[in-house]
């Protein structure tokens, strides 16, 4: 029963696995780690995703990594907080972004390897004591965020993919589970229980939230492949 109940969610969501499999191989944003970085610090405010985060990621973009100004974790570290400001008010989300770059920047001269490295040793459990679940700002779900960036096939426990993963669990005579790290782990049974990947389960469950009369894996169709 649950198998059928978690495949009807997923047919509505076809093409997704190539997403998740670009994520899980680094390489959203054109495989560039100072957007992911600066993606995760954004999306760590709560605001909508596709219509707040997404168009800043592209300007960040446009303003300080394509002409040059910032390539690298590096440079990000070092990035000054009151030209940024002017692209993003927010400074906590500044302040995350440039101590996530800057421990990052300290596991390999290559940023892809940096995050990968770092993700296939970060701890779930003791992620409170991880060097960057310690930086202000990042709670769990931008810690899983991250990981998932970085190649772990995980979910995210944030609002919608609980309230989602839960509705399913309930729809099967399941219990709902509240608490973030055991909520982790059950969905991860469930996906890979059902045939799917941990990430897709989590994907799926934003894809297919309504934005007015359609779905946002059909409305954002054409940026998912740039994201």
């Amino acid at each position: 029963m649950l198998k059928s109940i978690v495949d009807g969610y997923m047919q509505k969501v076809c093409g997704i696995k190539e997403h998740c499999e670009r994520c899980l191989r680094t390489e959203r944003w054109s495989g560039s780690v100072v957007l992911m970085v600066v993606d995760a610090a954004f999306t760590s405010i709560g605001l909508n995703y596709f219509t707040a985060v997404v168009p800043k990621v592209i300007e960040f973009n446009k303003k300080f990594v394509e002409n040059g100004k910032i390539k690298s974790l590096k440079d990000m570290a070092k990035a000054d907080i009151n030209e940024l400001r002017n692209l993003w008010k927010n400074v906590r989300s500044w302040n995350m972004a440039k101590e996530v770059a800057s421990y990052l920047s300290t596991l390999s001269e290559d940023d892809k390897v940096a995050l990968r490295k770092w993700a296939k040793s970060a701890n779930l459990e003791n992620w409170r004591n991880d060097p960057i679940g310690r930086i202000k700002g990042v709670g769990l779900i931008t810690f899983q965020y991250l990981r998932m960036m970085g190649g772990i096939d995980t979910v995210m426990p944030d609002k919608i993919v609980k309230r989602v993963v839960n509705g399913i669990l309930v729809k099967a005579g399941l219990k709902p589970v509240e608490d973030d790290i055991e909520f982790i782990k059950k969905a991860e049974e469930v996906a890979l229980a059902c045939g799917y990947m941990p990430i897709e389960l989590c994907w799926m469950t934003w894809l297919i939230q309504p934005e007015g009369k359609i779905m946002r894996m059909e409305k954002y169709s054409n940026i998912l492949s740039k994201i």
